[in-house]
């Protein structure tokens, strides 16, 4: 077992890419937290891998507010004793459309979901980090940040910033023996898809996005869970700084 010991937090783990790595690695013997804003969707998803066999504890959490992450820190650590792994996975979208029809108010939640969470994550989990004497940060931007679609403008941005600000950590983390990576995937079938492609989700308008992809398929949360499983563990000590792609070919 890779994570045996390890105590990991995934924000937006009730559902998607993030369940599919709360499950991967609560079989590799990690302690996940299954941090999410359903509330009800993460005590399920705690429970079921309970159900399997791992450990996992549900805690509702705001990725884009500090007192909110303040406090899923403070109850990681109430009841595991330490944080080894912080999978930063939480995210949002907004409609695929006219980049001017984005409102305000939407433009300010998908930038306080997908990149000042990163920020948050980083104020409150690098200090323990640093007195534990090092972790990891795994990151989860999207292709959207390298080969932006029409249509995901200010989607795109907020990948584009995640894919930077995990170098830039990296970078200045390094000396501490804090190691931070990225995944990108390319879209999956999870219950963002259907923002993310132009007009109504049909079987004909999801074949176009597939046929946009080499390996004729949408990613698939076991796909984004074996790569963040290889980019935490100890097989992975002497990277960081990386943006890996998950994506069957699409930013070739």
């Amino acid at each position: 077992m890779q994570l045996q010991g390890k105590t990991a937090i995934i924000t937006g783990g009730a559902s998607g890419f993030g369940a599919g790595i709360a499950q991967r690695f609560a079989a590799e013997g990690a302690q996940v937290i299954v941090a999410d804003i359903n509330g009800p969707g993460a005590e399920a998803q705690a429970a079921a891998i309970q159900a399997g066999g791992g450990l996992a504890h549900p805690v509702q959490v705001d990725v884009s507010n500090n007192d909110s992450m303040a406090a899923l820190v403070e109850q990681t650590l109430g009841i595991c004793g330490r944080i080894d792994i912080c999978v930063n996975n939480a995210g949002t979208t907004h409609k695929n459309g006219p980049l001017l029809s984005v409102d305000e108010a939407t433009f300010d939640r998908v930038y306080a979901v997908n990149v000042k969470s990163i920020y948050l994550s980083a104020m409150h989990i690098v200090p323990v980090f640093r007195q534990q004497g090092g972790g990891v940060f795994l990151n989860i931007a999207s292709t959207a940040g390298l080969r932006p679609r029409p249509g995901l403008v200010w989607y795109a941005g907020t990948k584009g910033a995640v894919i930077t600000l995990t170098k830039a950590l990296a970078v200045d983390l390094a000396g501490e023996k804090i190691r931070v990576n990225a995944i990108n995937p390319v879209a999956g079938d999870t219950p963002l898809l259907a923002q993310f492609l132009p007009g109504e989700d049909t079987p004909e308008i999801r074949q176009k996005f597939i046929d946009t992809i080499p390996l004729g398929r949408l990613s698939r949360p076991d796909d984004i869970a074996k790569a963040a499983l290889f980019l935490v563990s100890d097989e992975s000590s002497f990277i960081t700084g990386v943006c890996m792609e998950v994506d069957g070919g699409r930013c070739i």
